[in-house]
């Protein structure tokens, strides 16, 4: 597919003949007339191919960074979240199993117990794999449902090694199989029950839940980032070789939306062999590689079948690799180099690292991207993994890059981002630092910051969308006084929910 030429075309080839390149302090989108209030724009953009974003945010696959906790909440602001991989195969199946039941329109394979179950067995079994529900369909060997195992039946239970078919309660309200979400949300609310099991001659074959029919029925979920049947999407990270497979078919099993191959360098012979084989096996999956800085690069992945690129060498707070290997491209030239070419295939680039205030992020997509992923901004939320570290009465919360002598030594799937899988653990060389960032609150609230300040750059610019931004956006270079000069020059006395000089 051809591409036209857009505005900041004439500026990158004016650094290309000067053999410069740039990142997020050294450039400025030029602002134009508008007819665009920052309240009315929209920020639906996409990760991949076939998956959208109600808000172009997708967090950082980093074991300091996203897990299911967060993974759910970003997902109901309207981005994703991609479960890290420095976790077993089983475990990070189940962190997106989490995320995957957290919300349910139709759910078509409910959890289920056996009425010979003990409750005491079912407790276990609750506590293992972290379901936050407390009511199951209760079957026998054939699938039949016999009843009913609610909260109350817990609550009430004196003998743990009571059978759960002893306590359920037998008398259940049921629909058919092809009961559609709106005739259950009347028999439900008719009946006053608040899970509504589908049956077909006799056997259980889906079931409704109370709570997340009420909030598609309502519109309460229009932000959520979900699928076809309102499950909240979630992306999982993978490596290369026998083992990602082996990961995949896990990730396959739990309805993961899409894969992030997620290595230091992409651009390599076991990146594409492993992106042509998931591509072979699962035509449905889309498949995020990365990460790249050269345009060279982003053609071979889409030549490949990827499905998104991720963009970004070097250029985040935790990162070394620029400095121990001596690579890399300033991220906002490395982005729109890589965008120019992926646009020609249609497939969506993001921008992975740098970001450090919300204005650089309508910088990342005014050069090309059509998402951004953030590591250190969310590493501090309420929802991140880690407990918060008191130090001198202040709060944080640990934050380290993958490439960490920490990350490295503790995980073989670090190893493997780097490229050191069999290397002996005394001999590790590490392209990252561990820390701390401050402890920020909620993630609904830190990313109400980022977003407000992506909405005011596309009503400075005159974007209406974020694809018209990619289109309409052009750069000037700023100096380092005309960089200086965008900070405050005063002694701040109360600080900015916004802004860090940092």
């Amino acid at each position: 597919m051809s591409r036209k030429q857009l505005p900041k075309d004439k500026f990158f080839k004016k650094l290309d003949r000067m053999a410069l390149a740039v990142t997020y302090n050294d450039v400025r989108l030029i602002t134009g007339y508008s007819e665009v209030l920052p309240h009315e724009v929209s920020l639906v953009s996409k990760f991949s191919k076939n998956i959208e974003l109600k808000i172009p945010i997708v967090s950082s696959p980093m074991d300091t960074v996203t897990e299911y906790k967060l993974a759910i909440e970003i997902a109901k602001l309207g981005g994703i979240g991609v479960i890290h991989k420095n976790l077993s195969m089983e475990e990070q199946a189940q962190q997106v199993a989490k995320v995957k039941r957290h919300l349910n329109g139709l759910i078509e394979d409910p959890i289920t117990v056996s009425e010979q179950q003990t409750i005491v067995a079912i407790l276990t079994e609750k506590e293992q794999f972290g379901y936050s529900f407390n009511t199951f369909p209760v079957i026998d060997d054939n699938r039949n449902l016999k009843g009913i195992l609610s909260h109350s039946d817990f609550e009430f239970c004196s003998d743990l090694q009571v059978l759960a078919g002893e306590i359920m309660t037998k008398e259940v309200i049921t629909a058919p199989k092809n009961t559609t979400i709106e005739q259950a949300y009347t028999i439900m609310r008719a009946q006053k029950k608040k899970m509504l099991p589908l049956i077909e001659e006799g056997k259980l074959v889906g079931m409704y839940i109370y709570s997340d029919v009420k909030r598609i029925m309502t519109g309460n979920s229009a932000d959520y980032n979900v699928d076809k049947k309102d499950q909240l999407r979630v992306a999982a990270a993978i490596g290369v070789g026998t083992e990602a497979m082996q990961r995949l078919e896990k990730l396959v099993a739990v309805n993961v939306d899409c894969i992030v191959i997620d290595t230091a360098h992409a651009d390599t012979k076991s990146v594409i062999e492993t992106l042509k084989q998931i591509k072979a096996n699962y035509q449905n999956l889309d498949v995020i590689v990365g990460n790249i800085s050269n345009p060279e690069s982003a053609k071979r992945l889409a030549d490949n079948g990827a499905d998104g690129i991720k963009v970004g060498q070097g250029p985040g707070s935790i990162c070394t690799t620029r400095l121990v290997a001596g690579i890399g491209t300033p991220q906002v030239t490395a982005v729109y180099n890589c965008a120019k070419v992926a646009d020609q295939y249609d497939i969506p680039v993001c921008a992975d690292g740098g970001i450090v205030h919300s204005g650089d992020i309508p910088i990342a997509i005014g050069a090309g991207a059509y998402s951004v992923m953030l590591g250190r901004i969310l590493a501090g939320a309420k929802e991140s993994p880690g407990e918060i570290i008191f130090i001198d009465g202040q709060r944080f919360k640990g934050y380290r890059g993958m490439g960490s002598l920490g990350a490295m030594e503790a995980n073989a799937g670090s190893r493997a981002r780097y490229l050191q899988a069999t290397a002996d653990k005394r001999k590790l060389v590490p392209e990252g630092v561990e820390g701390i960032v401050p402890y920020a609150g909620e993630l609904k609230d830190i990313l109400t910051q980022y977003i407000g300040g992506l909405r005011a750059g596309m009503g400075y610019t005159g974007a209406a969308s974020i694809d018209e931004l990619r289109q309409k956006a052009d750069f000037m270079m700023s100096t380092p006084s005309g960089t200086a000069e965008s900070h405050p020059s005063i002694t701040i006395t109360r600080e900015a929910p916004n802004y860090t000089s940092k």
